[in-house]
């Protein structure tokens, strides 16, 4: 399963230059862990960070002007007093353990109409073999056109591409410079630049590598689960995943009932056992053939339906469900989880959380941004960090294990949520030590 080793965002909002993890050219602190998590104080931009994936997964779904439209235009959003640059991504991830990582590039900007585009997009991947030097891109576009490479064939060298772009040559001529690379190349031109390439020729057999890191992007999950939508009583009909808001719980759980009914039967006896006061969670069809959930309170003989669940239940139950999902997404989102939960509740999901990134038939990575110390206590150092504003309105961000201070008093023993209100993953708070 793909993961993300490192990404940046450039412009977007209050980030206007942050870097999680290891990128081609700058290794840092290290690759992102299979957990991470971001702290910081209100409006610190971890809304913003948590928003910055959404951005991109809307931008392959629905194209960047639609994706900028949900946000209020592209104005909105680039960083203010950069209007003359671009929003920029660049995401370094591997398709699979032991494969060589590959780097995903892409920008946005407004064209001369003031409509947002894609200005570029690159892929970049060293050779096998190749451990050092540049690496070979195997599809650039500019504003639509460009070349790339079919199957697994070679790309061009990375010094021809930036030429390429530098002098701002035409696709005839990029063409032309190529002349001696694989003939497996073939032109591109896209119809629409306000689509992205990857959601255009991520659906070519031909271009196997495009296509897996579309399908990674389209299986992100994104939570923006309500427990308003999940007390709803859907239409009837089987889904396989949880939906961003949680309504379509019953249908998931009708899914599993139908096609995996032993496992859901486990995995109910599971959550039960997890969740405090709660005995036992069964299901009921109803004539309409929706299916209701049924909670039995250890204090109760008649059972508590969806609908009379408390919020805090309702979250934890949805998360564990997310999490035993017989094919769970391979990157999952999750804004502020502890919100409406009880902290003894927090440190459950936490500890499930982790579980599911070590087991390994899961292999799914969790990033998560929260402001709950008692959250933060379960993680280590080099799984957290610490994102704050800066004195010019922008955002910063850092690894808390980059402190040896911080990185020494966990392994004494104290927990890193402590440390945290205890402000000492503050800037000046260390820097005052």
């Amino acid at each position: 399963m793909p993961k993300i080793l490192g990404l940046r965002i450039r412009n977007f909002s209050t980030l206007r230059d942050v870097t999680l993890g290891s990128l081609l050219a700058a290794k840092g602190t290290g690759e992102l862990t299979p957990m991470t998590a971001v702290i910081g104080k209100n409006g610190s931009g971890k809304s913003t960070l948590f928003d910055a994936f959404g951005f991109l997964a809307d931008c392959l779904k629905f194209g960047v002007e639609e994706a900028c439209d949900m946000r209020n235009g592209f104005e909105r959003i680039i960083s203010q007093g950069v209007n003359e640059e671009a929003i920029a991504f660049e995401i370094y991830y591997k398709e699979k353990s032991g494969d060589l990582p590959i780097t995903y590039e892409v920008s946005f900007a407004l064209d001369t109409h003031n409509r947002p585009y894609v200005k570029n997009e690159r892929f970049r991947q060293r050779r096998k073999g190749q451990y050092r030097g540049r690496p070979y891109s195997f599809l650039i576009l500019e504003s639509g056109r460009g070349v790339a490479w079919k199957g697994e064939y070679e790309g061009i060298a990375d010094t021809a591409i930036q030429q390429s772009f530098d002098n701002n040559i035409d696709i005839n001529q990029l063409n032309s410079l190529m002349r001696d690379e694989s003939s497996e190349k073939e032109p591109i031109e896209l119809e629409d630049n306000r689509k992205l390439g990857i959601a255009t020729l991520g659906a070519l057999k031909q271009h196997p590598r495009i296509s897996s890191f579309r399908q990674f992007v389209e299986g992100w999950y994104l939570s923006y689960f309500t427990p308003d939508a999940a007390r709803r009583l859907s239409l009837s009909g089987p889904q396989k995943h949880l939906n961003i808001h949680g309504d379509n719980l019953g249908n998931v759980v009708q899914y599993m009932e139908r096609d995996h009914p032993k496992r859901l039967e486990n995995i109910l006896t599971d959550i039960a056992g997890k969740i405090p006061g709660i005995d036992r969670i069964s299901t009921e069809r109803m004539s309409d053939g929706r299916l209701l959930l049924k909670f039995n309170n250890k204090n109760f003989i008649d059972p508590f339906t969806t609908q009379q669940m408390s919020d805090g239940t309702l979250k934890v139950f949805a998360y564990l469900l997310l999490l035993s999902d017989p094919t769970p997404p391979p990157f999952i989102c999750i804004e502020e989880p502890e919100n409406g939960l009880y902290h003894k509740l927090l440190e459950i999901l936490a500890r499930q959380f982790r579980e599911h990134v070590t087991d390994a038939k899961n292999k799914s990575q969790i990033f998560i941004t929260t402001h709950q110390p008692y959250f933060v206590n379960a993680l280590e150092p080099n799984e957290v960090w610490v994102l704050e504003k800066g004195e010019d309105g922008f955002s910063t961000i850092r690894r808390a294990s980059e402190d040896p201070i911080v990185q020494g008093l966990v392994e004494e023993g104290l927990p890193l949520g402590s440390l945290w209100y205890s402000d000492y993953l503050e800037g000046g708070k260390i820097d005052a030590l």
